[in-house]
């Protein structure tokens, strides 16, 4: 279980399961504006917030809804002002962790993210002592009885995937961040249902967890740190292996 693509899926499912769609619009609303503050207001022009556009239709959140964080972000109405950066960590077993975090209150995020790492086993560490493990990339999780392998390499590669991985129970199509949003098109196009679609930080290589008491304890590391206001995604570099996360469930 790859800690980039299929702990993704699950906070994904859990996420729908939980009824957390107000939480799921407020981290989008964050990343629609500051994408339209660093880039403009245009998605044609602008590659992150394309994505955060697309992301936010997935999701169903309404047109006037978009535009109106769009236009807060770029100036033309009104909005609080976010403040985006990244902390960096370790969990249990050393395994590598980055919170992407958005927030009005600076001080306020720092104190929670540090205690949640102390209580759950983890440690906050020092700016840059593992983003260098990991890459921004494009990811679509399929699972494997929903889509051939044949289709979806020819597919994916045609449209300029870098790569399609196989999962164990799903594909994963691979891009760069610039043709994330083509690549994605291609495949709704085509019809085929993904389980996940984002741009995301994949790490280079993973830490397998063979012990059930650390996989739970990394889970629970990787749900606290989700459920803060002030965080917007969490990556890690687990590896847990399927039916350890089976018998989890």
């Amino acid at each position: 279980m790859s800690g980039h693509s299929k702990w993704a899926t699950i906070r994904h499912k859990k996420g729908a399961a939980d009824a957390k769609r107000g939480k799921v619009f407020t981290r989008l609303i964050k990343e629609l504006m500051v994408a339209a503050r660093m880039g403009g207001g245009n998605p044609d022009g602008n590659p992150r917030l394309r994505a955060a556009v697309l992301a936010a239709k997935a999701e169903n959140m309404p047109k006037d809804n978009i535009d109106r964080a769009i236009k807060k972000g770029t100036g033309e109405l009104e909005g609080v002002t976010y403040e985006e950066f990244m902390y960096e960590g370790y969990g249990p077993a050393g395994v590598a962790v980055l919170v992407d975090i958005m927030t009005d209150n600076r001080n306020r995020a720092a104190s929670e993210i540090r205690h949640t790492f102390s209580r759950n086993n983890g440690n906050l560490g020092e700016a840059g002592c593992v983003a260098w493990m990991f890459n921004k990339k494009g990811s679509i999780v399929f699972d494997k009885n929903a889509v051939q392998e044949e289709e979806l390499i020819e597919l994916a590669l045609e449209a300029g995937a870098e790569d399609v991985k196989d999962l164990e129970d799903q594909f994963e199509v691979i891009t760069s961040p610039e043709d994330f949003a083509t690549v994605k098109s291609a495949i709704d196009e085509k019809g085929l249902k993904y389980e996940l679609a984002e741009v995301t930080m994949s790490p280079q290589t993973t830490v397998r967890i063979e012990d059930p008491k650390t996989a739970q304890q990394i889970l629970r590391l990787m749900d606290a740190l989700e459920d803060s206001d002030d965080v917007q995604n969490v990556y890690a570099n687990f590896d847990i292996p399927d039916d350890i996360m089976e018998s989890l469930e």
